[in-house]
């Protein structure tokens, strides 16, 4: 879940991305002197993203930005494909990517546990599952999580890899 500037942002760059066929993985301010904005995206048709995507939705988005003015002075705008070891951001990813292993960082604690590293199980609409090392099934409340990612293992590469063959 995101807030404030970068739930404005989303907000005024969603409609554009979406008719470019892109999908919001995550959007983050970084910076004050001059703030950095990240987009990450992926292609809604599943097939990897390229350095052209990234270019196409910079192209389209930069001038919705510049009229929206969100962001005072001069920033920069940075796309991006979201990686292998990805943030997990939307219930689609923590069901994509089950059976990988993760790590989550919580902003309430859960169960004692701020950082939680284990086994995606999946998702629903307001928790997320995943197993950890000693067998433990935990369901993280998805309002909770700070921020979480796959952890790059051979598997997920080899699971990446074979995705991104053509059929």
């Amino acid at each position: 879940m995101q807030a404030g500037l970068e739930a404005r942002i989303i907000g005024i760059i969603h409609p554009t991305v979406s008719a470019l066929g892109y999908e919001l993985v995550r959007v983050m301010v970084l910076g004050r002197e001059r703030p950095t904005v990240q987009i990450m995206a992926d292609r809604a048709d599943g097939a990897p993203i390229g350095v052209g995507d990234c270019e196409a939705i910079s192209q389209a988005i930069s001038p919705v930005l510049d009229v929206a003015d969100l962001i005072p002075g001069i920033w920069t705008l940075e796309v991006s494909s979201p990686g292998i070891d990805r943030p997990l951001t939307r219930v689609k990813d923590w069901n994509r990517f089950a059976g990988h292993l993760a790590r989550a960082e919580m902003s309430i604690p859960l169960e004692g546990r701020r950082r939680i590293s284990g086994v995606v199980l999946g998702a629903d609409e307001s928790h997320a599952r995943m197993r950890l090392d000693d067998g433990v099934e935990l369901a993280l409340p998805l309002d909770d999580i700070r921020r979480a990612k796959l952890v790059l293992t051979d598997a997920l590469i080899a699971a990446t890899a074979q995705a991104a063959k053509p059929n």
